[in-house]
Parts: C-alpha cells; sequence; structure tokens
C-alpha cells in the first residue's frame, strides 16, 4: 500500500507542469487563429472579373486582307459595348491582277485608282445562351455604326501618244504605290455592320474569338476603281480574328 501511494504521488507529480501549461495555453481552432500572408487575398476587390479588353483584328474578305484595333468594355454579363478602326483594300469584283514576266511586278489592266477603306465603328455585343453554355464559348451578336474614309489615290497615269495619220494612243504608266499616296484623297462617308461570333478560352487574362461581319458603307457618288466602273457601296463580308489582352 505504501509503495502504490508513493507511485501514485510520483504521476501526480510529472503531470503538474503539462496542467500548468494547459491553463496557460489553452487550445484553439486553427482555423481562428490563422493569418494569410496577403491579407488582400480576402477581399472582394481581388475576385472581380475583367472588364476591359483591347487588342487587334485581321480581317479576310473577298478584297484580301485588313486589320485594325478595337476597346472593348462589359457594362454586365450579357452586354458589352466596343470601338473599332480597321484598315482593308477595296476592290472591284471583275479586277484581276497579273504579273509582268519581264519585270516580275504586278498589275491590274484598266486600274485608275487604289481605294482603301477606314471604318471607324462604335457598337454593342450581346452574348448569347449565358445560362446555358459553358464560359470557354461564349456566342454574341454585334451591330455597330460610325465614320467610314475612303482613300483614293491613282494608281496610274494616262499617257497619250499621237500616231499621225493613224491618230492618238493612250496607255496608262502605274505609279508607285507610296507615290501614289502622295496624291491621295479622303472621302468621308456613314456606314455600318452587323454580325456575329464567338470568344473562346477561359478570362484568363487574354482575349481570343472569331467573328462574322457584313459592313454596309455606302458612297452615292461612287469612286472609280476601273476606268468607267464605280464602287458605290463598300465593305461586305469579313471574317475577323480577334487577339487581345483583359485588363
Amino acid at each position: 500500500m505504501k509503495r502504490y501511494s508513493v507511485f501514485c504521488a510520483a504521476w501526480l507529480l510529472t503531470l503538474l507542469p503539462a496542467l500548468s501549461l494547459a491553463q496557460e495555453y489553452p487550445q484553439r481552432d486553427s482555423s481562428i487563429v490563422f493569418t494569410p500572408a496577403s491579407p488582400n487575398l480576402i477581399q472582394k476587390t481581388t475576385y472581380e472579373p475583367y472588364r476591359s479588353a483591347w487588342g487587334v483584328d485581321l480581317l479576310l474578305s473577298n478584297s484580301g486582307f485588313g486589320a485594325g484595333a478595337f476597346y472593348r468594355h462589359e457594362f454586365s454579363d450579357i452586354l458589352a459595348g466596343f470601338v473599332q478602326l480597321a484598315i482593308s483594300d477595296v476592290k472591284d469584283d471583275s479586277e484581276v491582277d497579273y504579273i509582268d514576266p519581264y519585270t516580275g511586278t504586278s498589275y491590274t489592266p484598266g486600274k485608275i485608282n487604289r481605294l482603301m477603306l477606314f471604318p471607324l465603328t462604335v457598337g454593342v455585343q450581346y452574348r448569347l445562351f449565358k445560362e446555358t453554355i459553358a464560359d470557354n464559348f461564349r456566342p454574341y451578336l454585334s451591330a455597330g455604326l460610325g465614320p467610314s474614309i475612303i482613300m483614293v489615290a491613282p494608281y496610274a497615269t494616262p499617257i497619250t501618244v499621237n500616231l499621225d495619220p493613224q491618230g492618238t494612243f493612250t496607255y496608262y504608266d502605274q505609279i508607285d504605290f507610296f507615290d501614289s499616296l502622295k496624291k491621295a484623297q479622303m472621302k468621308v462617308t456613314l456606314g455600318g455592320y452587323v454580325g456575329a461570333g464567338a470568344y473562346f478560352g477561359t478570362n484568363a487574362g487574354t482575349l481570343t474569338g472569331v467573328s462574322f461581319r457584313y459592313y454596309y458603307i455606302p458612297y452615292a457618288p461612287g469612286i472609280e476603281s476601273l476606268e468607267n466602273v464605280k464602287i458605290k457601296r463598300f465593305g461586305g463580308f469579313y471574317i475577323t480574328l480577334n487577339f487581345g489582352s483583359l485588363i
């Protein structure tokens, strides 16, 4: 009995330090005392989605290639506004380019003017099927309106040769592209487009998509591209690739 009492006393002595520590440092839930290294991580503003984007467009049409730039801002999950500026070549459907086998330069018989189109468009995009399609595929409809500049630069200079007594003969001497720009004139008109497209991937800092647009840009007086052939409606069908950065 005496030995048992000595054993119990020794056991209690060994527990005293642990009991005193438990009273001094009560147990706590680690989830309560945890402090993140960056407190901003838990702020609501950290989780705000990207609302704006800017980037470049690559355009393809019957007249050739074009390029442009855009700025886009989302007003809500389904509605966004944009500003776009593009540049593209303009040709009549009957134009045919040839290669001179002796000089290697290209020429277009009967061509009078080089035409380039600069449409500036302000418009809106409406996202489709927001609730039924995953965010990595975001189809939309779009429409825009704005001023368009048509640059008219001479393609060739008419040269008349006197062939007496047979009369005269007129031919056209092609003007170098950069020399023709010095003589360019600008025509301004109003136009717009309607289209549809889609953006791909998640909002991870970049914006990639494709769209199909139909531009309608009338110019009532008409501008000669080929001799005696005036173009009165500019624009047409375009396939556009979008590459942007979210901000």
